[in-house]
Formats: structure tokens, sequence, C-alpha cells
């Protein structure tokens, strides 16, 4: 059989295309913001992961700047080798001090950190416990790795318990999960999993992309959130949310992650992070030090909005105070269509479909910046409760109702 075989035959995209609600690789024509020019348009900016409103931010920009007159564009190289820059030692120094761990190693992409930990850290003889929820780079993590993975429910610490009871003594344990969930917003039940883990030997690491900067006191992250920072063997992070670069780092023991940065093949075997992503990163990191207002002010909006959408009546996933609001749109087609007609009034929203949420259970993923005004949101609140009260409740009358739309 012709290898490109599955590529002929994959259809959804035309399909989609022809109904006019292809929603991906919109182009943005100025910086990401709360409000943004996209395709001619200004729309309001409710879909991104700029949790501190720093990808515009004057300092940040600057530093980038200023590092790409200093050391150019790029390293051209690993950090084994050419690749590291003081500025790459700085980041991490300074990281690794903010979150309270003893050493720190940055990664090129939040992706890429997560495949050259666990897969450093993990081996054929040990069982890494994965939340079902986790983040997709943590299930590539594992099996690069070539450990046993072993999935338990979404936060069902019971599950985990069992599954952590049955296993192996004689084999190394590791429990993943995700310190904000992604699609959710859930926050990890952080407190029992450090319980089971002292009960039954195992180590913990967080995926805090979603946590940093914007929970606890001081926006250090989830472990923080519960006041849980000597608890968590392992925390992995992101640049490309709230320090608004691209990157990603771990902190942990300095024995930890000596052993990472001499046995990850995606951190040896890969060019550094460029010299402005680096400066970026770090010049946010210190505005959250020096605004440590900011992380509250975003969690203030969130909870603006939430209790906005439900005065309107709007069904929302409801069990978190992070910046992540999923609005529930079920089938797939209602979720295309609301996110097409809300892009044509101005608002820019995500859709999330099948794998990443269950059939019959879509969403619209919503997420916000500290920016934000309260006077934005109720634009956006007002026109997300006008479109998806607009729309037909099944599949049947929205092809009608999309036929109409062009007719």
């Amino acid at each position: 059989m012709d290898l490109f075989k599955k590529c002929e035959d994959f259809k959804l995209v035309d399909d989609y295309k022809a109904l006019g609600i292809y929603p991906y690789f919109h182009s943005l024509e100025t910086k990401q913001d709360i409000e943004v020019q996209m395709e001619g348009k200004r729309r309001i900016m409710i879909g991104s992961n700029n949790y501190l409103g720093l990808t515009g931010d004057r300092r940040v920009i600057d530093a980038g700047i200023k590092a790409l007159d200093e050391f150019g564009s790029g390293v051209s190289g690993s950090r084994f080798l050419n690749g590291t820059l003081t500025t790459h030692v700085r980041l991490e120094s300074e990281l690794a001090r903010f979150l309270n761990k003893e050493a720190c190693v940055t990664f090129s992409t939040g992706f890429q950190s997560n495949l050259g930990i666990i897969s450093a850290i993990a081996g054929k003889d040990d069982l890494v416990f994965c939340d079902r929820e986790n983040h997709a780079s943590i299930y590539d993590g594992i099996k690069l790795s070539y450990a046993t993975m072993v999935r338990f429910r979404h936060s069902d610490m019971e599950d985990l318990e069992q599954k952590l009871k049955d296993a192996d003594e004689s084999k190394g344990k590791l429990i993943i999960t995700d310190g904000v969930f992604s699609m959710s917003g859930d926050i990890c039940k952080l407190p029992e999993i450090v319980t089971l883990a002292k009960r039954y030997g195992a180590r913990v690491m967080i995926d805090d992309a979603h946590g940093f900067g914007v929970l606890g006191p001081t926006g250090r992250g989830t472990a923080e959130y519960f006041g849980l920072e000597d608890e968590v063997d392992m925390i992995m992070g992101t640049f490309s949310k709230s320090l608004a670069s691209l990157g990603g780092y771990l902190v942990a023991s300095r024995k930890v992650v000596e052993f990472v940065k001499h046995k990850s093949r995606p951190f040896i075997f890969c060019a550094a992070i460029t010299p402005a992503n680096a400066a970026c990163a770090l010049e946010a990191l210190r505005i959250l030090e020096q605004e440590p207002e900011r992380p509250a002010h975003l969690l203030e909006i969130a909870a603006y909005t939430r209790s906005q959408l439900k005065a309107r009546g709007i069904k929302i996933l409801d069990n978190s105070v992070a910046p992540i609001i999923p609005i529930y749109t079920y089938t797939a087609l209602r979720t295309l269509v609301a996110c097409k007609i809300l892009y044509e009034k101005g608002v820019y929203v995500n859709p999330v479909l099948p794998p990443a949420a269950p059939e019959g259970e879509c969403l619209i993923r919503t997420s916000y910046t500290a920016t934000h005004t309260k006077a934005l949101m109720d634009e956006a609140v007002g026109q997300i409760a006008e479109v998806l009260g607009s729309l037909p409740e099944n599949d049947e009358e929205l092809l009608a109702f999309l036929h109409g739309r062009h007719a």
C-alpha cells in the first residue's frame, strides 16, 4: 500500500472548509495582546495563554532587542558545545532561586522539556503514573523513556492509590500530573498526590505550564498554591505563556538537574534557546517578581468573567479558579459554528474537539490575561451569549442554519 494513502483519505479539513467553519491558522497582524488585529479586523483575544499580559510589554521587547544586538539571532549549537550563553546561565539561576529549587535547566520548547526530562529520568525498568488528562508531551515523553505507563483516571486518587498499591515495589515510580490542566482548567489534587507518593515510595513531577505565573501568592505556581514546594521533586514549566517567550525548563535538586543535562537526548542534540527568547523570558520573570499583583489581578478577571458567563445562563465547566474557562458546546459541529460566528463578531476563542474532549462533550476554551479589563469582558461575554443563544440545538438543524447563512 502507498505510504501516502492516509494523506489522500484525510478529508476532514476539506469538509470543514467546504462548510466555512475551519477554525485553524488564522493570521495575526499585530503582537499578541488583549485586543489584536487578525485578518483585517479587531478581535478580543480570549484564546491565548499570555496570562500575565507581557508579550507586548515594552521592557520584554527591549530585552529581546538588546540580546539580538549583543549575541545575534541564534547560538548555532547545543548547550553542550558552543550554545551556552551567559543569559542562559542567568535565566536558570534566577528561575531556580524564584522557584526555591537548587538548580534549573532550560530547553528550547515546552514540549521538548517534557520529552527531555521524562526520557532521561525514567527507563525501561520504571513505572510512570500518568493522569489521563495530562498534556500530550507527557505521554510522548513516557513513550520515549521506554518506561511502563500506568494511567489513572483524571484526578481520581482512589484509582491512583490502587495502581500504586499493585505496582512492583522493586521498580522506580514517578507520578506526573499537570498542575493546571490545559483544557479544563482543573487544578490537580497535589496534597493527595504528595501523600500517596510518600506512602508508596514514588517521586512527583508537576507540569506547571499553566500554573506558573497564575497560582500562588507570588505566582510560583501549583506547589506554592498548596504550600508544598518542598514536597515536589521536579517542576517543569514553559516560557511561552506567563513568561512571554518560547522555551521550557526543569527545576529540581542539583543532582537531578545534572543527570538530566548529561542524559537527555532532546537536550543534548538540540540547539539552545535563542538569545532573544532567553532574554525575554528573563525580563518577564523579573517583572513578575517586581509586580506580584499581576497573578492576583489575573484571577480576579477570571472570577469576574465566570460570574458574568453564569449570569447570562452560559453553561461552563466551573470547578477552578484558574484563568481557563471552558464553555460547553457538546458537538463538534456546534463548537465550530459558534467559534466561526464569534470570530466574525470580533471574539477569538479556541474549539476543543475529540480527541482533546470526549465525543459529545466538546468545548470552547477561553483563557484570560492579567491586562484584560471588565469592559472588554462584558463585550466578549455579551457576544458569546448572543451567539450561543442563536444556534440550533441539533446538528441537522445546524447544517440547515449554515446553508442558510451561505445562501
